[in-house]
C-alpha cells in the first residue's frame, strides 16, 4: 500500500496533482479542500494518500490530513459510493461540516454539494451514523449530546417530535443541558 508521499508538486489540474517523488510522477486526484491548500508548483509538499485497485486501474487519492483520508475511506465502504462521489462531498463540505451533518441528521447540507441527491445524501447519513465522531471536536461532540438530551426530555414531557425538534432550533447552540431544558419549556409555552 501507498500511504504517504512526499515530493515535489509539478502539476495542478484540478481535482488532480503530479507528484514527483524521486524521479518518479505519481498522479493523484485530491478533493478541492486539499487542492486549495496546496503549494505552488515546484514546492514540497506531503499527501497521505489512498491506493485503490479496480479492474479499470490503479488509482491514487491524496489528502492534506488524516481526518480528510479517513472520512474519504468512510464515504467509500458504502454501497454505491464510489471515489468520485466521495471526493465530491470532501470538496463541497470540510470533514467538521460532514461530521456535524451526519450527527444532526442534515439531508439538507449533503443535497448542496454537486451530484449528491436526496435519496444519496439520506443514505449516506444512516450508513456514516456513529462513524466520524471522533472528527467533531470534543464541545461539538458535547453540544450534540446536550441537544439530544434535550430532545429526549422534552418528547418525555409528552411535546411530540415536530414540536420539540422546533423549540430546540430557537435554543443557542451551546446551551446545557438544564438551561436547554428550562429555555425549551419557555419556548414551547409561548405556543
Amino acid at each position: 500500500m501507498i500511504g504517504r508521499l512526499t515530493g515535489t508538486l509539478l502539476e495542478k489540474n484540478p481535482p488532480q496533482v503530479l507528484l514527483d517523488v524521486h524521479g518518479v510522477g505519481y498522479e493523484i486526484d485530491v478533493p478541492m479542500s486539499t487542492f486549495y491548500n496546496l503549494p505552488a508548483n515546484g514546492e514540497k509538499v506531503t499527501l497521505l494518500t489512498h491506493f485503490a485497485v479496480r479492474e479499470d486501474g490503479h488509482f491514487l487519492y491524496g489528502f492534506a490530513s488524516e481526518s480528510e483520508r479517513f472520512a474519504f475511506r468512510q464515504l467509500v465502504r458504502i454501497s454505491g459510493v464510489g471515489a468520485r462521489t466521495a471526493l465530491a462531498v470532501l470538496s463541497g463540505l470540510s470533514v467538521n461540516d460532514l461530521a456535524q451533518a451526519v450527527a444532526r441528521q442534515e439531508a439538507g447540507r449533503l443535497v448542496k454539494v454537486p451530484g449528491i441527491g436526496k435519496k444519496t445524501a439520506e443514505r449516506l447519513l444512516l450508513e456514516l451514523k456513529g462513524k466520524l465522531a471522533e472528527a467533531l471536536p470534543a464541545a461539538a461532540v458535547a453540544a450534540h449530546d446536550s441537544q439530544h438530551d434535550i430532545l429526549n426530555a422534552l418528547q418525555a414531557l409528552g411535546y411530540n417530535d415536530r414540536e420539540a425538534a422546533a423549540a430546540l432550533k430557537q435554543l443557542p447552540p451551546d446551551v446545557g443541558t438544564a438551561e436547554g431544558i428550562r429555555l425549551a419549556l419557555r419556548q414551547l409555552s409561548k405556543l
